[in-house]
């Protein structure tokens, strides 16, 4: 399946803590869970696990084969600068100060925005699992904790 197809959310750090949405991942608008039972593949959570490994550490098997992962920021910010160039109003999973979600209000934080000419125009709240809405919460105390120790809270 080509990865264009795949539309899956990563939320909170873009690092260790970083939460991998597996409740609303679909494939071609299917569910992974169904799409995977159509392919006739099994999506245990030790596949998970490791899918989810491999998406964590992706950046350090970067640094490790090219020296740095500027490629790939560099490609990340041009999606941005043209959402906003073009007005796209273009969903993507950009850090901003959270200001919707309660738990996380204040914190600086990946999460799906729409992004247009004015920058972030709106935030949106993705349904979560109990479990990956706890991982959001920890990602965040992460975050939160580093901000204060540079005193930027």
């Amino acid at each position: 399946m080509a990865p264009v197809s795949v539309h899956a959310y990563v939320l909170g750090e873009h690092g260790d803590s970083e939460v991998l949405v597996w409740s609303s991942a679909k494939v071609g608008g299917v569910s992974i869970q169904d799409y995977a039972r159509q392919m006739g593949v099994s999506l245990t959570e030790e596949r998970k696990s490791q899918i989810d490994d491999g998406v964590r550490h992706a950046a350090y098997r970067i640094i490790e084969n090219k020296g740095a992962t500027y490629y790939g920021i560099g490609a990340g910010i041009a999606q941005i600068v043209q959402a906003i160039r073009d007005d796209e109003r273009r969903v993507l999973t950009v850090s901003n100060l959270t200001t919707s979600v309660e738990a996380l209000k204040g914190i600086c934080l990946s999460l799906p925005r729409v992004v247009g000419l004015k920058g972030v125009l709106t935030e949106l709240q993705p349904e979560l699992s109990s479990e990956e809405h706890l991982a959001l919460q920890k990602s965040a105390e992460i975050l939160k904790e580093a901000a204060v120790s540079l005193k930027m809270m």
